[in-house]
């Protein structure tokens, strides 16, 4: 059995006649159904009826061609890495981020990547944290940029910034016209949270540990943009990371305070598993965010 009889099997299958399979494939047809009789032989089945009527998958067939499809898949996969190991600046790079970064830290990561590997192709999937987690031990996806605290058996984590926390509130609050809030003054106010699921409100609820009240029911959004909206009504106060906080996400009708010393922050990390190859990617992805003008600190060392 070869891939090149796989192959003939699957273009049969996909055109349901032995003439255009070859055209497909570009050989003739006797070699291509030579091909397909020596894999049915060796298989010992038939793959497909033929007759006047035309060609069809037997039922066996397409349990065998459904699993050499994905033999293909992955024999393509294999070419895939070696060519990236070759050049790990080119090609995609399957990467994950967690709701609370990506549309905060992705449109200037991007651009700064561009000038750093141009040939080097994202392809993004943004989700909660567990569900990350999961893609990348399936191989999925080839990095992660996840908050700390995380760790997983065989998968290891690079640092890349820091970034503290801050307060909002609506401009008819209290507090508009002061600079800064301490952790501990939050739990007398109507904290807006993300729902359960989100490390982000596990992280703000680490920072603000007397706040012991469970929300009442529409007074938990499912992204920061809510929360931030929920805010400017006058609904209540929230807690958001710096970087959704520039002057690009500006809201005129809310107020930004910062929190008194020691502030609250997060670390953002990238996620890999322990066998990655593509060093260099990684080296690229610190350095392009070394570089970024964004309220965060990269880490070094």
């Amino acid at each position: 059995m070869t891939l090149t009889e796989l192959r003939y099997a699957i273009a049969v299958a996909d055109t349901l006649h032995f003439g255009r399979a070859a055209e497909r494939c570009f050989v003739s047809q006797p070699s291509l159904s030579a091909a397909v009789r020596n894999l049915e032989e060796e298989l010992g089945l038939k793959l497909f009826e033929r007759g006047s009527a035309g060609v069809l998958v037997t039922p066996e067939g397409e349990i065998v061609l459904a699993q050499a499809r994905r033999v293909m898949e992955e024999a393509e996969r294999v070419k895939l890495l070696a060519a990236t190991s070759r050049h790990p600046l080119e090609g995609i790079l399957k990467l994950g981020v967690i709701h609370t970064v990506a549309p905060y830290l992705l449109p200037d990561l991007v651009t700064a990547l561009q000038a750093l590997a141009p040939k080097l192709l994202l392809d993004i999937e943004e989700n909660m944290t567990a569900n990350l987690d999961q893609m990348l031990r399936a191989g999925l996806i080839d990095l992660a940029i996840l908050a700390l605290p995380y760790s997983a058996p065989g998968l290891d984590v690079l640092p890349l910034y820091d970034e503290e926390f801050r307060v909002i509130v609506p401009l008819r609050h209290r507090w508009a016209k002061r600079r800064s809030v301490a952790p501990d003054e939050l739990d007398g106010e109507n904290l807006l949270l993300l729902n359960i699921g989100h490390c982000f409100r596990d992280q703000v609820l680490e920072a603000c540990p007397e706040f012991s009240r469970r929300p009442a029911p529409g007074k938990q959004g499912n992204s920061l943009e809510t929360l931030r909206n929920m805010v400017a009504s006058g609904l209540g106060i929230s807690v958001l990371p710096a970087t959704a906080l520039t002057p690009k996400f500006a809201q005129p009708r809310l107020k930004a305070l910062d929190f008194t010393a020691p502030r609250p922050l997060r670390r953002i990390v990238a996620a890999y598993r322990q066998g990655y190859s593509r060093r260099a990617v990684l080296k690229a992805l610190t350095e392009a965010i070394g570089g970024l003008d964004l309220p965060l600190t990269p880490v070094t060392g």
